[in-house]
């Protein structure tokens, strides 16, 4: 059979969803296409068997080097910008002048939590980052269902249902939000791209696609962008919903579900995919300018050859920041793509850039501080040091194992000097963004897979069970 997604069932493994493979023949599996309850990550701490439990997560590069802080940066300093406020977040990744340290959520306190629709179950998942105007805020639940809430009181101002509930689409996952000049833009995994009123919900185009489209759309003067399951980016025109050009990346059988976005600088486009593949584009046209594989082979891990980028780039100063699966973490020139620097990091979320540094979080759970003009690290804290216990056998014999879960962790965000992670245990963590050192813990009411968004004085949590959560 023809290899596919892989269908995951069930919220209590949408960690391994994130993460797991969308397509088996990378870990040399055959058979069918469709395969449930797989998680190919090795256990690290045993040597017996192919498959872990889900939360054991192995490195694809600590077979090759283990990354170590820079003996050369010891004791030095390096500087974070002040908090500033954050008026609106428009895009998936965050607004187009970058956020580096955003003046909110300073008490770190839960200050309201609502529904947004159909959580994560069965074949329905919760994957979109929401969007905010600073006047409300923007979501799409599992089984896209777009409403909109105020942003002080979480009341619900306006809901829509965009599910087309036809014969041939059932389910579907993915798709995402965008906002600019009062419209709202949506894209889904039920094959389509929607604008609508950002104030009403009210329907202003809708275009129909042959394909899924996985990730959030991004918006410029004149397009709308977005990125298919197959590695193919669409421009749409912004006022018609009309298709002007596509590009097709290299199409990659094996890839996650979580999937990211492109990010748009005056007339050039930068687009991830699946593949590893960093393409700038013009935006005008299609044409590429430039690519960069972010790809290494490991001889002995094959989850190297998932090459996903599925944190969205970072684009500062004139360089792009972005992180793949297969363990490549890079700076690259926007003009060029020639690299400045790689570390040697596999991660799924998007790089934190704040002042003289770059924060990101690997496979592993653990956060790394890169000095963001050399790539040399300052420091790498393990979020999930202490909590697994240490266990003997049956009647305290045998051989000692690792008991108790490891939670996959969504983040950073810089907010009131203190970088703010979220977890699959349900917890939104305040950590000290000089040491990684955790500061405060507060309870989501359940799983967190989404980055917060900050705007005005609160971040904003989309958790597993479809719950908005404000934390002011």
């Amino acid at each position: 059979m023809s290899l596919s997604m892989v269908d995951f069932k069930g919220a209590k493994r949408k960690g391994a969803s994130l993460l797991v493979l969308a397509a088996v023949a990378a870990i040399g599996l055959s058979g069918c296409a469709t395969v449930s309850r797989l998680n190919p990550f090795k256990d690290r701490n045993s040597d017996q068997g192919a498959v872990a439990s889900q939360g054991k997560r192995i490195s694809i590069v600590a077979f090759d080097q283990e990354l170590q802080p820079s003996k050369s940066l010891k004791g030095i300093g390096y500087y974070l910008p002040p908090p500033a406020p954050v008026t609106d977040w428009p895009l998936a990744g965050g607004p187009a002048t970058l956020v580096q340290n955003a003046a909110a959520a300073k008490a770190f306190k839960v200050a309201w939590s609502k529904s947004i629709g159909a959580a994560s179950k069965g074949a329905t998942e919760v994957l979109a980052q929401p969007v905010s105007d600073g006047r409300l805020i923007y979501t799409i639940d599992g089984e896209a269902r777009v409403s909109a809430h105020d942003v002080d009181t979480g009341n619900q101002v306006w809901s829509v249902d965009l599910n087309p509930h036809n014969k041939r689409d059932k389910t579907a996952f993915g798709g995402g939000l965008a906002l600019d000049n009062g419209k709202l833009y949506v894209t889904s995994g039920f094959r389509f791209v929607e604008a609508l009123d950002a104030a009403t919900g009210a329907e202003i185009w809708k275009k129909i696609v042959d394909t899924q489209l996985h990730a959030a759309p991004t918006v410029n003067a004149s397009y709308v962008f977005a990125t298919d399951v197959d590695n193919q980016i669409f421009a749409f025109d912004r006022t018609t919903g009309e298709m002007v050009w596509t590009y097709q990346a290299i199409a990659e059988p094996a890839r996650l579900l979580k999937s990211s976005s492109p990010i748009v600088s005056g007339d050039v486009i930068y687009a991830p995919f699946s593949s590893g593949e960093l393409v700038a584009l013009s935006t005008a046209t299609g044409d590429p300018i430039w690519q960069q594989v972010l790809a290494q082979s490991s001889r002995t891990n094959a989850l190297s050859e998932i090459r996903d980028i599925s944190g969205r780039p970072v684009l500062y100063n004139g360089t792009i920041f972005a992180a793949s699966h297969s363990g490549v973490f890079q700076a690259m020139d926007a003009k060029t793509g020639n690299p400045a620097w790689k570390v040697d990091a596999d991660s799924i979320n998007t790089p934190w850039v704040a002042g003289d540094v770059v924060f990101l979080v690997n496979l592993q759970g653990e956060l790394i501080c890169v000095s963001r003009e050399s790539g040399q690290v300052y420091w790498i804290k393990d979020l999930n040091a202490g909590m697994q216990k240490t266990k003997k056998g049956f009647f305290g014999m045998g051989r000692e194992k690792k008991v108790g879960k490891i939670p996959l962790w969504a983040g950073p965000v810089l907010a009131s000097d203190r970088l703010v992670m979220v977890n699959s245990l349900g917890e939104a963590v305040a950590l000290d963004p000089k040491t990684g050192d955790r500061q405060e813990t507060i309870k989501l009411g359940a799983a967190a897979f989404i980055a917060p968004i900050a705007v005005g004085d609160k971040l904003f949590v989309v958790t597993d069970d479809a719950k908005l959560v404000a934390i002011r």
